[in-house]
C-alpha cells in the first residue's frame, strides 16, 4: 500500500486550501507541544476512519462488478473517466461539480464542524476530523476511483486507510505552523498533480487489459475456476 501512502502525500499539499483552514482553527487549548501533537493527530484519526469506510464502501462495489464478470471492463471504464477528468481544461470541458445535488449535506457538514469548534475536547477534535473526512476534495475522489477498480473491500479499506496517513505529515504541519508549506512548493505540486492522474489512468487501463504482466496487468482469474469443487 505504498502507492496510496505517497497519492495521499502528494494530494495533501494539493488540499491544503479545503482541509488547511480547519486544520490550522482545530479547537485545541492546551500550549504544550506533546498534547498539540496529539490532539491533531486525534483529528486526522477521525479523517483516517472516515477514509476507512469509504474505502470497504467503495471495495463493495468494486467486487460487485467483479463477481459479475466485470472487473476488466470496470477499471478501463474508470482509467478512461481519470484521464478525462485530467485533460477536461485542455479540452475545454467543465469539471462536475457537486454543488447541484450535494450543497444541502454539505451545508450540514460544514455548520456542524462549526459549532465542534466551540468545544475544547478530544471527542470534538475526533468528530471534526470524521466529518471533516466526508467534504468534497478532488484526491479523495480518485481515491475512490482507485479502490473501486480493486474489487475487495478488504483492499479498499486498507489503500483509503494508508491514503489517509499520508495526508497526515502535510496536515500535521500546517496545524502546529502556519507557513510551513510554501506557496511555491504547492505550486510545484499543483502542476504535477495532472502528470499523476494521467499515469495512474493508463495504469488503471492497462491493468484491465488482462496483457498477463505480472503486479501491471495479471491475468484476471474466472472467479468461478478458482472457488473449491465441493463448495454449494
Amino acid at each position: 500500500m505504498l502507492e496510496a501512502f505517497i497519492f495521499g502525500f502528494i494530494g495533501s499539499f494539493h488540499c491544503i486550501g479545503m482541509c488547511g483552514p480547519i486544520a490550522m482553527a482545530l479547537p485545541i487549548s492546551s500550549n504544550s507541544l506533546p498534547k498539540r501533537i496529539a490532539s491533531i493527530f486525534v483529528y486526522n484519526f477521525g479523517r483516517v476512519i472516515t477514509y476507512a469506510v469509504i474505502g470497504l464502501v467503495f471495495g463493495l462495489i468494486g467486487l460487485g462488478f467483479k463477481l459479475a464478470g466485470f472487473q476488466q471492463s470496470l477499471s478501463i471504464a474508470l482509467g478512461c473517466l481519470i484521464l478525462l477528468i485530467a485533460l477536461a481544461p485542455h479540452l475545454k470541458i467543465n469539471r462536475f461539480s457537486t454543488d447541484s445535488f450535494l450543497s444541502k449535506p454539505i451545508s450540514f457538514i460544514r455548520r456542524s464542524i462549526s459549532k465542534l469548534f466551540n468545544q475544547h475536547s478530544l471527542g470534538a477534535l475526533l468528530t471534526i476530523g470524521l466529518l471533516n473526512g466526508l467534504l468534497p476534495c478532488g484526491f479523495v475522489y480518485l481515491g475512490i476511483i482507485w479502490t473501486t477498480s480493486l474489487g475487495s473491500s478488504i483492499d479498499g479499506m486498507l489503500f483509503m486507510v494508508f491514503f489517509g496517513l499520508g495526508t497526515i505529515p502535510a496536515m500535521l504541519g500546517i496545524s502546529l505552523m502556519t507557513g510551513f508549506i510554501s506557496i511555491n512548493f504547492r505550486n510545484k505540486i499543483k502542476k504535477a498533480i495532472p502528470v499523476l492522474m494521467v499515469l495512474m489512468g493508463i495504469l488503471l487501463i492497462v491493468r484491465g487489459m488482462d496483457l498477463g504482466i505480472p503486479y501491471l496487468s495479471p491475468h484476471i482469474q474466472n472467479l468461478q475456476a478458482e472457488m473449491p469443487s465441493d463448495c454449494h
